[in-house]
């Protein structure tokens, strides 16, 4: 405590500079390369992101649940470099698709409703208002237990979310948050990559036909069919690649 207090009181730098023109200049390139065949990603982490690794998991909820005020100020000092980042690679990087990282650290379990609404969408909204007003798209990286914070995710006004994880990871189901959310936000997601490394290919079908079936019914704005992590270990092993490619498959053969 004594040295989160210390950090806290260290003077901040103001904001400043420009990104890289050789970062810049990269990104365009890797579009070039892309061509149809995907989309470049701008990757973003908000304050909670920064701010919750400085403890041990377990220290950071008590800290989290128990000093909201003393947590607060810690967001509020990383902050303005933040957004003055996101502005400024908005700026630099036009109409770009953008994924916000770090509200997981809020979700229930780890943390209350109230406690997501103070410190995610409090900061998360401006960074998202900050990328669509250069005409980009934000999508909202979360796992967890999202049904009780979902209406929270949307006022942020993100344009998308992923990775929705279905029960019992999560404890929402797809089609729940196409029928709700659908026309607000487009979903990513609902494959768990602990199915696509262990299910026997003819169970993962199931999941990717239940998948691409809830995430499309009913009007939206889209879906987009991925797992929630890449691989765990070092190796990709023969199921493992298997089932990637039995999802490609479906995805690729879906409403034909």
């Amino acid at each position: 405590m004594d040295d989160f207090k210390a950090w806290l009181d260290l003077p901040d730098q103001e904001p400043g500079g420009e990104p890289d023109p050789s970062h810049v200049e990269y990104f365009l390139e890797s579009e070039k390369k892309l061509g149809d065949g995907g989309i470049a990603m701008i990757e973003a982490s908000d304050p909670l992101c920064h701010v919750a690794p400085l403890f041990d998991m377990g220290t950071y909820t008590i800290m989290g649940m128990t000093e909201p005020e003393l947590f607060q100020k810690a967001l509020e000092k990383v902050m303005p470099k933040i957004f003055y980042r996101t502005e400024a690679v908005a700026r630099a990087l036009p109409g770009r698709l953008w994924r916000i990282c770090g509200a997981e650290y809020a979700t229930p379990p780890f943390l209350r409703p109230q406690h997501f609404k103070n410190y995610v969408v409090r900061y998360e909204t401006p960074m998202v208002e900050s990328i669509q007003k250069q005409g980009g798209f934000a999508r909202i990286h979360c796992h967890g237990r999202l049904k009780d914070i979902l209406d929270l995710i949307v006022s942020t006004g993100c344009s998308g979310l992923d990775p929705i994880e279905p029960p019992p990871q999560g404890n929402v189901e797809l089609s729940y948050v196409r029928r709700k959310y659908g026309r607000q936000i487009v979903l990513f997601g609902n494959i768990e990559i602990t199915d696509i490394e262990n299910l026997p290919t003819v169970e993962f079908e199931q999941k990717v036909a239940k998948a691409l079936r809830e995430g499309t019914e009913g009007d939206g704005r889209g879906f987009v069919l991925q797992a929630g992590a890449a691989p765990y270990g070092r190796m990709v092993s023969e199921l493992t690649l298997r089932n990637y490619e039995k999802m490609v498959e479906m995805a690729e053969k879906f409403g034909r």
